[in-house]
């Protein structure tokens, strides 16, 4: 017992950390392919590349103030970015990286990480109201709003799955898939997985809680510091998480010939987070009211009938003698 704990222990502390240092890394890359479809260069100067600008911005927000608004409340201001970077971290818990291959493997553990990442927005909320900040406070108004928009849909694109598999276990969704990955099967819950997984990371073009053009800087637009540091590495987990749970869903996990499995998990993950910032490059920002009707009157519906299609289909397909 004593030896699982410790193993356990030494793995969690061994994904923090290949975690934080994938966010960070992340941040380059992003900025790098987004110099080129912009056709500038990007961050070349600090290392080869540039690859080691992520430490130098790392170093800056960590030495840098992290002022307070004199109005603000304190508790609250402070707990805020934590509660967004520390359930991204919890989600992970539970993510199978290969064989055997995660800290927990809850019997619910996809309704554990579907949890973690909605918890997000409570730490978005709770800064925006603790700023004392009017734009500050559109944004986690907005914030709120578009949680439960792709919320209502986001659910019941990954039920079909669920199906599927017979499972909410992370690791059994993956085994599931050892014929045919659940895309082919369910290509309209991906779609609608990914859409609806852009809004719980609030990334571009999905990002109307920040969106600068309006809100300065929406939720954030009093942190600095420390404390915008954490609001950073909270988004760029979720799109990790995001594409971590695609990856499990969709894509077969760590399922694939001649190499590892992990390697395998890590090269799917690194195609999803690509595509985040592909969108991000190509996409605009829709109007607010677009993203609000879009998810109630186009997502919702089509997440509903493609439920209803699976479940009608896996009915039918076993009572077939």
């Amino acid at each position: 017992m004593i030896v699982q704990t410790l193993l356990v222990t030494l793995f969690s502390i061994t994904l923090i950390a290949a975690l934080l240092t994938a966010a960070g890394v992340f941040t380059w890359v992003e900025r790098r392919v987004l110099g080129f479809f912009q056709e500038r260069l990007g961050p070349n100067r600090v290392g080869p590349f540039g690859f080691l600008q992520w430490i130098a911005d790392t170093v800056k927000l960590i030495t840098k103030e992290d002022a307070l608004p004199p109005d603000a409340d304190v508790v609250s201001y402070r707990l805020a970015p934590v509660l967004v970077a520390v359930p991204m971290l919890a989600g992970f818990g539970v993510v199978a990286f290969g064989p055997g291959l995660a800290i927990s493997a809850l019997d619910m553990g996809l309704m554990f990480a579907m949890g973690m990442l909605a918890l997000t927005v409570y730490g978005i909320v709770l800064g925006a109201w603790a700023s004392r900040n009017r734009y500050a406070m559109l944004g986690g108004l907005r914030a709120a709003a578009q949680l439960l928009a792709y919320e209502s849909f986001l659910g019941l694109s990954l039920m079909g799955v669920v199906l599927l598999a017979g499972s909410f276990t992370m690791g059994d969704i993956v085994q599931a898939q050892q014929d045919y990955w659940f895309i082919l099967l369910q290509p309209l819950g991906a779609v609608l997985f990914f859409i609806a997984g852009i809004g719980a990371a609030h990334r571009l073009p999905f990002d109307l809680q920040e969106s600068e053009q309006d809100l300065v800087a929406g939720f954030m637009t009093e942190y600095s510091g420390m404390s915008f540091a954490l609001f950073f590495l909270g988004e760029y987990l979720a799109v990790l998480l995001v594409a971590s749970l695609f990856t499990t869903l969709f894509l077969g996990g760590w399922l694939g010939p001649f190499l590892p499995g992990p390697v395998w998990f890590g090269l799917k993950v690194g195609i999803i987070a690509f595509v985040f910032i592909w969108l991000r490059a190509a996409l605009p920002r829709p109007r607010y009211d677009q993203l609000i009707s879009f998810a109630w009157k186009i997502a919702l519906p089509l997440a509903l009938l493609n439920l209803l299609a699976t479940g009608w289909i896996l009915a039918v397909w076993r009572a077939a003698p």
